[in-house]
């Protein structure tokens, strides 16, 4: 951590926090448009298969730009894909959330991710750890990059119909 005073980091983390809250409604209820512009254009949503972090040159199960995001974005939406029709409904629940560092206008974040999946009558719950860097603008902050390590990430996966 950083030198912040205990209000500084407490501010800064309650900040973060109802970020990171509303990006996970915005997922739930599946307003994509509005997630998009919660994007850097820069950044990149990543979700790594094992361990590493080398995620340009081992196999990911997206490691996706903007120009992916937004395309896997107008798959969801037109249903364009097997996976999304119909589009499962999701509750997720982001806790434990800490922040690593805050130098200038980056701050890296960690967080616990469960996702509960309802879809044909079944219920998936899905468990990880979601690694942020945001980026402090005038508009609020901006997700730079988000990595979510799914805890069976290298096991027997189903398709998923939404983003994490």
């Amino acid at each position: 951590m950083n030198k912040m005073t205990d209000i500084d980091t407490k501010a800064l983390l309650a900040d973060v926090t109802e970020f990171l809250w509303h990006e996970a409604d915005l997922l739930d209820a599946r307003e994509y448009q509005a997630w998009l512009a919660l994007w850097d254009p820069e950044g990149l949503y990543i979700m790594p298969i094992g361990e590493g972090d080398d995620y340009a040159n081992q196999l990911n199960l997206c490691h996706d730009n903007d120009k992916m995001r937004r395309m896997r974005v107008d798959r969801f939406e037109r249903g364009f894909s097997i996976s999304s029709a119909p589009p499962a409904v999701t509750v997720r629940t982001i806790s434990r959330i800490v922040i690593d560092s805050a130098k200038g206008d980056e701050i890296k974040v960690r967080a616990a991710e469960h996702l509960v999946e309802d879809k044909f009558g079944r219920q998936r719950i899905w468990a990880g750890n979601a690694f942020y860097t945001l980026i402090k603008t005038e508009d609020g902050f901006k997700l730079h990059q988000k990595v979510v390590r799914l805890l069976n990430s290298d096991g027997a996966l189903n398709s998923f119909s939404y983003l994490f």
